[in-house]
């Protein structure tokens, strides 16, 4: 496969990030047949699907035909730079995850006083789960349809123009402003007054892009994009931590909870760098 770079100006990279954006979110709307349906409802899953497989299968020819070809040594191939490798892919779809969870420490105890774990060990809630649209949408199709586009399309373009650390911040820009659109739906649907779609969003666009970071921040440092996927999927799945759960907990117990959620925050501060050292994923794609 040829080796290319990408050599684009500056506000190059920005619009081409924002094209690939708008094409992702556009594809969400392109059918008709579907007034009066929400986002979960089944006919428009499916084909919201359908959309987002297309978009994904034309970005990568889309990408490469911004690149150049390279003789040089910092030249890659299109799929390295994207994140698809076979070295250190066990690693980048363990390691990242095992961080993630250390992150969710504290949910995922709630989770088991709550006797959710209790759920994984039935196989009816995994047969059940994978003929759910919604669940589908939301542990596979959406985590791996979005890394596809806001990281392993955009990290390309972005790193050489801004290099690596700006790129990690400006990056989940574009995923979280992606995010919009979901008040529209709120609205449309009457699901919420404006006031209240606005707050949500706004809220829904910050949580985003702080996780758009962190999943730059794992593209770059595994040069995969299995670790963002995986970490997207789990995030989806743990939902937004529930504080006000804890509150609710009767003493020792919310102490307790509020340990490990403490706990939980700095032992993935501690060990972030080390869990994401590019040499354990054989990664030398985006190494500065």
């Amino acid at each position: 496969m040829a080796v290319i770079v990408f050599a684009v100006a500056t506000w190059q990279a920005v619009l081409l990030c924002l094209l690939f954006a708008v094409i992702y979110v556009g594809s969400l709307y392109v059918w008709g047949g579907t007034s009066g349906k929400d986002r979960d409802h089944p006919d428009v899953i499916k084909r919201r699907f359908m959309s987002v497989g297309v978009v994904c299968m034309i970005a990568p020819p889309l990408l490469w035909s911004f690149s150049t070809s390279s003789s040089e040594a910092t030249g890659h191939t299109i799929l390295e730079l994207m994140g698809v490798r076979f070295y250190g892919l066990i690693p980048a779809t363990v390691i990242p995850l095992l961080l993630t969870m250390i992150l969710f420490l504290g949910p995922l105890y709630l989770h088991y006083m709550d006797g959710v774990f209790r759920l994984y060990l039935e196989p009816r809630y995994w047969t059940t789960s994978v003929q759910n649209y919604v669940w589908l949408r939301n542990h596979l199709v959406a985590p791996f349809s979005e890394e596809l586009i806001f990281r392993a399309t955009m990290l390309p373009l972005l790193v050489p123009a801004f290099g690596m650390g700006w790129s990690i911040f400006l990056c989940p820009l574009f995923f979280g402003v992606a995010h919009f659109h979901h008040m529209i739906e709120k609205v449309i649907h009457r699901q919420a007054e404006v006031s209240d779609a606005l707050k949500q969003t706004v809220f829904q666009i910050a949580y985003t892009t702080v996780f758009g970071a962190y999943s730059a921040f794992l593209f770059l440092r595994t040069g995969h994009l299995v670790a963002p996927v995986i970490a997207h999927a789990f995030c989806n799945h743990m939902g937004f931590p529930a504080f006000n759960e804890v509150m609710g907990y009767a003493q020792p117990t919310r102490y307790k909870l509020i340990s490990l959620f403490v706990i939980g925050l700095v032992l993935w501060a501690f060990l972030l760098f080390p869990l994401t050292s590019p040499w354990l994923y054989s990664s030398y794609v985006y190494v500065e």
